[in-house]
C-alpha cells in the first residue's frame, strides 16, 4: 500500500527534476564565481527536496519556485560559511563575439559596460530582486516564496530595483538627476 502512494511522488519528483535541473544550475552559475560547484549545489538541492518528498507542491510552476528556494539557501549557507559579512552577487552573463568592429558591436559594448556598472550600484537585495524575475522568470508570488517574503513585499523590492536600476543607467556615479537632486544610494534606509 505504501509503495503505491509513493509511486505518484516519485513520478513527480522525476518530473519536476527533469524540467529544473538545467534552470537550477544556471541559477547557481550566476551567484557562484566557482562554477566547478553548481552541480554539487544542485544535487545537494534535490537531495533535500527527495528527503521532504511529501512537501512537493503538486503544481509544476510552484515545485519550481520551491525547488529555487532549496537552492538558494544553500547558497546562502555555503555563502556565509566561506564569505561571512559579503553579500551575493550575480555575474553579468557575456558580451556577443562579433567579427570586426562595427557601431552595432560598439553599442553593445557600451550598453553592456554602463549596465555592468549601474548593476553593481544595486544591493545584493536589489540584484536578487531583478534576476529572480527577469533571468529566472518567476512570477511575483514565487520569487517571493524564493526569498521567504510576502508577494507585496517582493513586488515593492522589485520595484524600488527597476527604479534604481534605471536612475544609475542614467546617471553615472555622483551625477545629479534632472531636477538637481542626487538620488539616495540604493543601500540607505527607505530604499531596501
Amino acid at each position: 500500500m505504501r509503495e503505491i502512494r509513493e509511486r505518484p511522488q516519485r513520478e513527480r519528483y522525476v518530473e519536476v527534476y527533469a524540467s529544473t535541473y538545467t534552470d537550477l544550475v544556471r541559477f547557481v552559475v550566476r551567484r557562484r564565481p566557482a562554477t566547478d560547484q553548481a552541480e554539487d549545489i544542485v544535487a545537494e538541492a534535490f537531495a533535500v527536496a527527495w528527503q521532504r518528498l511529501g512537501d512537493l507542491p503538486g503544481d509544476p510552476g510552484e515545485a519550481r519556485a520551491w525547488l529555487f528556494g532549496i537552492t538558494r539557501r544553500l547558497l546562502m549557507a555555503q555563502h556565509r560559511a566561506d564569505h561571512r559579512g559579503q553579500a551575493l552577487s550575480v555575474r553579468i552573463a557575456g558580451q556577443v563575439a562579433v567579427a570586426g568592429p562595427t557601431l552595432e558591436h560598439d553599442d553593445l559594448v557600451a550598453t553592456s559596460v554602463d549596465l555592468a556598472k549601474a548593476w553593481t550600484r544595486l544591493t545584493a537585495m536589489h540584484q536578487e530582486a531583478l534576476s529572480l524575475s527577469v533571468w529566472e522568470g518567476l512570477t511575483g508570488s514565487q520569487a517571493a516564496q524564493v526569498l521567504g517574503i510576502s508577494a507585496v513585499a517582493y513586488r515593492i523590492r522589485l520595484s524600488r530595483a527597476r527604479r534604481l536600476l534605471k536612475h544609475h543607467l542614467a546617471h553615472p556615479v555622483g551625477e545629479p538627476s534632472a531636477d538637481g537632486r542626487r538620488m539616495p544610494a540604493s543601500s540607505e534606509k527607505g530604499l531596501a
